[in-house]
């Protein structure tokens, strides 16, 4: 994961809440810090941005979001 999270610090306009959002998208879910690195190897002049805009776009990205969790109402 320190190798991963070096890799993200490196990306060209990275910031600290980009760092802690994509780190936090792939440890909720193993599988997707292979996605997410796949697609940084593939695009690797990829930008904050670009690749945010990436895991949007995931099938599970909403899977973490509070209100699809919560089972109080």
């Amino acid at each position: 994961m320190e190798t991963f999270a070096i890799k993200l610090n490196n990306v060209a306009d990275s910031y600290y809440g980009f760092v802690v959002a994509v780190l936090t998208y792939i440890n909720n879910k193993k599988s997707r810090l292979e996605l997410v690195e796949n697609y940084m190897n593939n695009n690797p002049s990829a930008l904050s941005s670009d690749i945010l805009e990436f895991i949007s776009s995931q099938d599970d990205f909403y899977e973490d979001a509070a209100y699809a969790n919560a089972d109080v109402v």
